[in-house]
């Protein structure tokens, strides 16, 4: 079967290639190709997975670290041994140039959620799960989603049948599974979203459904630590706005 389903979150290349940099605490102007190329790779290979044809600009991506990578390593003459001449120069002035308008977005969509925030009536503070009263929790990342999945195909390899399973579940009963079980259980890790069976269709399905929800904001994602577990949650109620006489 086919999943359709708009993956608009993914916003290309260079903000994988942003995440990789900033989670492993590099020097933006400093990258180390052969890490960072080893491990974008990785995700590509996931990306591929879920599409093949969307992944396009991520394969074109994927070549051009390749051949920095390859670049870096052949001997070069001492005149051109200047920082004109370094293979990474043109990928990090990009990179540079897309993190400061990601860092710009972000502070208009913070300045737009503390507006819309601003109600003369306060929301009624509900009561925090039990156990995270001193944890503070982050934001999760698309790629933080997207290499937990990649966890959980590798440890559940060993559990899929050999002989290939359809799955012809429509995409949307997955989503209301989801919000169902949420609905039940107000907040349950990344993992125990997927239910068994755990074919490949089956998971692809699931983790799709996921990314849909998040990009329609009608589940929310939160890490207590950086590579810890994902908890998921439906959004907190909007505030009621006070009617006036």
């Amino acid at each position: 079967m086919e999943y359709q389903v708009e993956l608009d979150s993914f916003r290309g290349p260079l903000d994988l290639l942003l995440y990789l940099v900033k989670h492993d605490e590099v020097d933006i102007c400093d990258i180390p190709i052969a890490r960072i190329a080893d491990q974008f790779l990785q995700y590509l290979g996931l990306l591929q997975m879920i599409d093949v044809d969307w992944a396009g600009e991520f394969l074109v991506m994927a070549a051009t670290l390749t051949e920095i990578k390859s670049r870096m390593v052949l001997p070069r003459a001492d005149e051109e041994a200047d920082e004109e001449s370094d293979p990474r120069l043109e990928l990090v002035r990009q990179l540079v140039e897309y993190k400061r308008f990601k860092d710009a977005a972000a502070l208009l969509e913070e300045q737009a959620e503390k507006q819309l925030a601003r109600l003369p009536r306060q929301p009624v503070e509900t009561p925090a799960p039990p156990g995270l009263d001193q944890q503070p929790l982050r934001r999760v990342e698309l790629w933080d989603l997207v290499s937990a999945f990649g966890r959980l195909m590798r440890e559940t390899a060993g559990l899929q049948p050999k002989q290939i399973i359809m799955d012809d579940t429509p995409q949307q009963v997955f989503e209301e599974r989801i919000l169902q079980r949420l609905r039940l259980s107000e907040r349950l890790t990344f993992g125990e979203l997927f239910e068994p069976p755990h074919t490949r269709g089956r998971l692809l399905g699931i983790f799709l459904a996921i990314l849909e929800l998040m990009r329609a904001r009608s589940i929310v994602g939160e890490q207590p630590h950086p590579f810890g577990d994902i908890w998921i949650s439906l959004p907190p109620p909007e505030p009621l706005t006070p009617v006036t006489p």
